[in-house]
């Protein structure tokens, strides 16, 4: 059986896949949108029809499908050498050279090095490990402890999950790794403390210092957090929380890492999530807009203050003071010359200005059909990174009874209107190409509304 017979064999049938975060039954009856290509914010099924792709791949296609600038780096990557590891005392050009851009990229938050892996959760875990190895190198082993935000969403990796707020994503694998703490979220919409926003970023920042005095300074390696949470729902913080957070950190000696995994490259409308509030971290990891997702990649960045715990008198291979970890693939060179134009072409067309610009624009537009129907909550977020947030009542904000499916009924509307947006239960998530024009918005703003209509 050649290739095409298997396409064709296998158009409508999901047996063979095991999906992420899916119902599998569900997908027997309701089969995937297949998408064939894509150009610029938009993407064909194989039927040929076009979607504008509200999603951005998964928040990560930022420059948009089809770049041939991208395109041709990988080719000529190819004629070159398609991989070579970092392991072992060997290294590739791409690698070494995308170090360098991304400490440029990275130079106001005083990033240092790049560990590179394969996606965001691996990077995650390159951060918690570096985080505690950190503290043995320096002289204080029991600071292991990783403290993060109840929502927050790092990955599925073991550590990664362990870090996870959210109970859905945790429950299946419990128990998890010992060592991982919650702390409240600053989720201005659904709270039980106050309704107004800096007075919410007060407490969360205490609510975090209160829980490294509880556990024990000695005890606590990190504190980790999206600069605006994902996966959670897109939660934007105060402007004072993440300023304040530092402060925490820094009287306690607690290390700061950043989960820039979506926030980074432009998505929020500026460089950096961290950037935004104005605060310099002693961690970032990256992954999703690193390179537009034309390859997987990830990475994990440190500041001088971690990296010159790495650097010893030892200079034997297998020291103890060596990072012990890492990816067959890290630092993929394919991946890594992806990386290197996307960031050129982010860097060029200024598409953390143009997120800022169209996604304030389309927050606007959205607001203003946000009374018109029953079930629109609340419309937020940051750039080009939104969430609708839908409700049964509006006053009381009492959400919806999942079992009746309105998100993912809203979402089949808006497909049917040809745009993509991605429904997380009840709350969309609006992540997408920063390249996104008003034009698009719109057209984007028009579907909603029309399948909002149809269910109100």
């Amino acid at each position: 059986m050649n290739t095409r017979d298997i396409q064709l064999d296998a158009q409508h049938d999901t047996r063979h896949m095991l999906y992420p975060f899916a119902n599998q039954t569900h997908l027997a009856k309701s089969p995937p949108l297949v998408i064939e290509r894509g150009e610029g914010v938009y993407v064909y099924d194989r039927n040929g029809k076009r979607y504008l792709d509200g999603q951005g791949g998964l928040w990560n296609v930022n420059v948009g499908h089809d770049r041939p600038e991208i395109k041709e780096a990988i080719r000529e990557q190819l004629d070159r050498i398609s991989f070579y590891s970092i392991f072992g005392g060997t290294s590739n050009q791409p690698a070494i050279d995308l170090s360098h851009v991304l400490c440029r990229w990275t130079a106001q938050e005083g990033m240092e090095r790049a560990f590179y892996s394969s996606g965001g959760s691996e990077a995650n875990e390159a951060a918690f490990k570096l985080a505690r190895q950190y503290w043995r190198q320096v002289g204080q082993p029991t600071r292991h402890k990783i403290i993060s935000l109840k929502r927050a969403y790092h990955g599925v990796t073991l550590g990664a999950l362990s870090a996870n707020g959210t109970t859905a994503y945790r429950s299946p694998y419990e128990p998890l790794m010992a060592g991982f703490v919650q702390v409240e979220t600053p989720y201005t919409y659904r709270n039980p403390f106050t309704s107004e926003p800096e007075q919410l970023g007060r407490l969360c920042a205490a609510l975090l210092e209160r829980e490294i005095e509880y556990q024990g300074p000695s005890s606590v390696a990190a504190f980790v957090a999206e600069p605006v949470q994902g996966a959670g729902g897109v939660i934007v913080p105060p402007a004072n929380f993440w300023p304040l957070v530092r402060e925490v950190c820094d009287r306690h000696g607690v290390l700061l890492i950043a989960d820039e995994v979506v926030t980074g490259f432009g998505r929020i409308g500026s460089e950096m999530g961290s950037r935004h509030w104005g605060v310099k971290p002693d961690m970032m990891v990256f992954a999703k807009g690193i390179n537009s997702g034309y390859i997987p990649l990830g990475a994990t960045m440190a500041n001088a203050r971690i990296c010159d715990a790495f650097v010893t008198k030892d200079d034997t291979q297998f020291s103890a003071s060596a990072f012990y970890h890492g990816n067959t693939y890290a630092g993929h060179p394919l991946a890594c010359v992806a990386a290197i134009v996307n960031l050129e072409i982010t860097e060029k067309e200024q598409l953390h200005l143009n997120a800022k610009e169209v996604g304030t624009y389309l927050i606007d537009r959205l607001k203003s059909i946000q009374d018109k129907h029953r079930y629109m909550g609340e419309v937020r977020g940051q750039g080009l990174m939104i969430a609708i947030e839908l409700v049964a009542d509006k006053k009381t904000k009492a959400p919806l009874d999942l079992s009746l499916n309105v998100g993912a009924r809203i979402s089949d509307e808006c497909r049917k209107s040809g745009v993509l947006i991605r429904n997380l239960a009840d709350t969309f998530i609006i992540s997408p190409p920063l390249t996104l024009t008003k034009a698009h918005a719109d057209e984007m703003v028009e579907a909603i509304d029309k399948a909002m209509a149809k269910l109100d």
